[in-house]
């Protein structure tokens, strides 16, 4: 008999085979022993572009990827002035300003995904 220890997707089996007599070796799996914590890679956290945080926040309406950015730190918008350029499903959607003001920060850049609700920016 030889014992094994097996991992499958994170679970750790300890596995027992048994030498057959005659038909070759024969597993037998043994009920889950110990169990591995999933390890889990943590995501690395966009650092705001420069002039810190503001308190309008300009949001995702969809999940995408950043194809464009229009406005720049500093630079002052209009209500519905569009702030960034999010691809989603081969469509251009513009993110607009909320309401008038300065932008704050550019919390992404050229490429990166980004999830619905996700904030892209912000404004003063």
């Amino acid at each position: 008999m030889k014992n094994y220890t097996i991992t499958v997707n994170g679970n750790v089996y300890d596995v027992v085979v048994e030498e057959g007599a005659g038909s070759g070796v024969a597993p037998v799996a043994a009920p889950v022993v110990k169990k591995a914590a999933p390890v889990v890679a943590a995501a690395p956290a966009a650092a705001p572009a420069a002039g810190g945080t503001g308190s309008i926040k300009v949001e995702a309406g969809a999940a995408g990827k950043i194809f464009k950015i229009e406005a720049k730190v500093g630079q002052a918008v209009k209500k519905g002035d569009a702030v960034i350029i999010l691809e989603a499903m081969k469509m251009e959607i513009p993110v607009v300003a909320p309401e008038d003001g300065t932008v704050a920060s550019i919390d992404v850049a050229v490429g990166d995904a980004v999830e619905a609700g996700a904030v892209l920016a912000t404004l003063n």
